[in-house]
């Protein structure tokens, strides 16, 4: 019968190599002592059937001997068999225990570095005893003695009594049985740590709130748009204190340099909106002085700065054997062309787009495009017709134009009208109309920062009209021009049909004459205002009447009269106006008049036309540049 069941079981788990050894040894002699029973039960005789007849005769002795040596060796055969069977499962099982081996190591190691990664870093306390829970020794089987020790513990075994609890192997298999229990003082440490965290954060708390205190309002951030700023007015500066303030007072805000604004103060914020455009390339410091918060505190004094960029100005070249084109140059004259077209009629910019008129052989076109002239865009217009006297509401998203209709006769078609439509091009253009008719305008202006329009029709009569309400036309009497629209101000320069000049208050519609310059330099043929004074041609006459010479001349608020430019009667000034800020001056001259041919275009120029520009400060001339249009103009030339 077999012996299989009688193998000692091997243990589930990893043992030390001595163990293993062991192990497979006692297996190895327990297959040897079943072999030999194997055998000695093949040696003894077995009862036959043919045992009555061996009275009738005795087998031969050499068929007993062959059978005996048949069974011997059948034995043999099948005793090898089993050894080598028992060799191959022993080794493997040694083999397997040994990989087993290995990765629960490997898996300790792993378990080990993970608790120690994830350690809380200790914290010095007062030495305290250490609980360590027991763990079995295992001796090292490269240790000397190995064996000996092996053979003394196991009769020790022996000769104990049974403990009442088996050791577990499963227990040397999980890391945390390792591990010791976390004692209070891991805890208390964990504690200590996580209060000091808290107490320091409490501190730097404090410690802020005190010195916040101590020191008063501070300013957290500050906004300002330093490019927008020197093209039109009613920029601002925003200043954000790091707490509520008390009420502001305008006069604790100054600017320097000095120029006019409002304050609007809420909250932690105070607003500074300037209600002219600033001067380029120059720095802006802002002071809120004796600012407190609004919960008491001392007081403080808040101060920022900020640097306006150079101005660039967009100029008109024509060129009658080519193409024209509208330059974008600094004030030095270093310049690169953005448009070009066979024939520019008139153009204007905003801060942002730049809208050109142009003329093509059925008529006007309108095209609206970036700075750079990229994003080209055409406007609809009123029909098919011509345009002129084109301005711009950067403030009310508006094109202005003057238009007629390219068939006109005594009693059919469109002359002069005017028309507003917005630069988006998501509107059609609308007529103004006066009590119900669409009216011819002789001259028209927009009213600087706002969608309002004043104009003159060809009655002679001076309205406004503000396109972005229904209010309807307001009217203000008569007049001969509109001279210019103070920024800023809501007061235009007109000259009311006696020849008169009178500032107009656009808002109520109060006037007084313009006053007289010092020294008077005459009656101005154009005036032109600027934030702080005005531009005034004027030109000069013999005895007879006869012209004799051309000047322009800055004239402060105060009425103190100097001359900018000034040329022969062989020349001609064209045109005089400011940069927004009242910094600079373009003037505008055709020299050599009577062999400077004009060159045909709905709005005719002198082929050769110069600008000058001027610092208003110094009276010096900067530079002088071929072309005419300045972007600082609000209005093409006007003949």
């Amino acid at each position: 019968m077999s012996t299989d069941d009688e193998r000692p079981e091997v243990p589930a788990v990893p043992q030390t190599r001595a163990e293993m050894r062991a192990a497979r040894e006692a297996a190895e002699a327990a297959e040897a002592e079943r072999i030999e029973r194997a055998l000695a039960t093949h040696h003894e005789p077995e009862p036959s059937a043919e045992e009555p007849r061996a009275d009738a005769g005795e087998l031969s002795a050499r068929e007993a001997a062959a059978r005996e040596a048949a069974a011997r060796e059948a034995a043999a055969r099948e005793a090898a068999a089993r050894e080598a069977a028992v060799r191959e499962a022993g080794d493997r099982e040694v083999a397997e225990q040994e990989a087993a081996a290995r990765k629960m190591a490997a898996f300790e190691a792993a378990a080990r570095e993970d608790a120690e990664a994830t350690a809380l870093p200790s914290v010095p306390l007062p030495t305290e005893p250490v609980v360590v829970g027991a763990a079995p020794f295992v001796a090292s089987p490269d240790a000397p003695d190995a064996a000996a020790a092996a053979d003394t513990e196991a009769e020790t075994d022996a000769d104990a009594e049974p403990r009442d609890e088996a050791f577990d192997p499963a227990d040397s298999r999980d890391p945390s049985a390792r591990e010791p229990a976390r004692t209070p003082a891991t805890s208390r440490r964990f504690l200590l740590t996580i209060g000091a965290v808290l107490g320091v954060l409490v501190l730097v708390g404090t410690v802020f709130g005190i010195v916040s205190l101590l020191q008063g309002p501070r300013i957290s951030e500050v906004q300002v748009d330093a490019a927008q700023a020197i093209e039109s007015s009613g920029s601002r500066v925003i200043l954000t204190a790091n707490q509520a303030l008390a009420d502001i007072d305008p006069e604790q805000v100054t600017v320097e340099p000095a120029v006019p604004f409002t304050v609007d103060a809420s909250g932690r914020g105070v607003g500074v909106r300037f209600t002219v455009p600033l001067d380029d390339s120059t720095k802006y410091t802002v002071r809120v002085a004796d600012v407190t918060g609004a919960g008491g505190g001392p007081s403080t004094t808040l101060t920022t700065s900020f640097e306006t960029p150079a101005s660039h100005i967009f100029i008109l070249r024509r060129d009658v054997d080519g193409k024209d084109k509208i330059f974008l140059t600094d004030l030095k004259g270093d310049g690169v062309a953005v448009y070009e077209h066979d024939k520019i009629n008139d153009f204007r910019a905003t801060s942002n787009q730049l809208v050109v008129a142009v003329e093509e052989d059925d008529g006007s076109r309108l095209i609206v495009m970036d700075r750079d002239g990229g994003n080209q865009r055409e406007l609809k217009l009123p029909g098919d017709g011509y345009v002129g006297a084109v301005q711009v509401s950067e403030r009310g998203g508006l094109v202005g134009y003057s238009y007629s209709d390219r068939e006109l006769s005594d009693d059919e078609g469109r002359a002069s009208v005017l028309v507003t439509q917005s630069l988006n091009g998501k509107d059609d253009p609308q007529v103004i109309e006066v009590a119900g008719k669409e009216a011819s305008v002789f001259v028209w202006q927009f009213v600087p920062d706002s969608a309002a329009v004043l104009f003159i029709d060809f009655d002679g009569a001076l309205s406004l009209v503000d396109r972005s309400t229904d209010a309807g036309v307001q009217s203000l009497g008569l007049a001969a021009t509109i001279q210019g629209i103070s920024r800023g101000t809501y007061t235009a320069i007109v000259e009311r049909l006696d020849a008169t000049v009178v500032e107009l208050n656009l808002a109520d519609g109060s006037e007084e004459p313009l006053a007289a310059s010092d020294p008077d330099y005459g009656t101005a043929s154009s005036i032109t205002p600027y934030p702080g004074g005005t531009l005034r041609h004027v030109v000069s006459r013999d005895d007879a009447g006869l012209p004799i010479g051309q000047a322009v001349i800055r004239v402060d608020d105060d009425g103190t009269a100097t001359p900018l430019v000034e040329v022969s009667s062989a020349d001609s000034i064209l045109q005089a106006c400011a940069s927004p800020s009242g910094q600079y001056a373009a003037v505008v001259v055709a020299p050599d008049l009577a062999s400077n041919p004009y060159d045909g275009m709905l709005l005719p120029l002198p082929e050769n036309v110069e600008t000058h520009l001027i610092d208003m400060e110094s009276g010096k001339e900067m530079v002088a540049l071929t072309g005419f249009d300045a972007s600082w103009c609000q209005t093409a030339p006007r003949f």
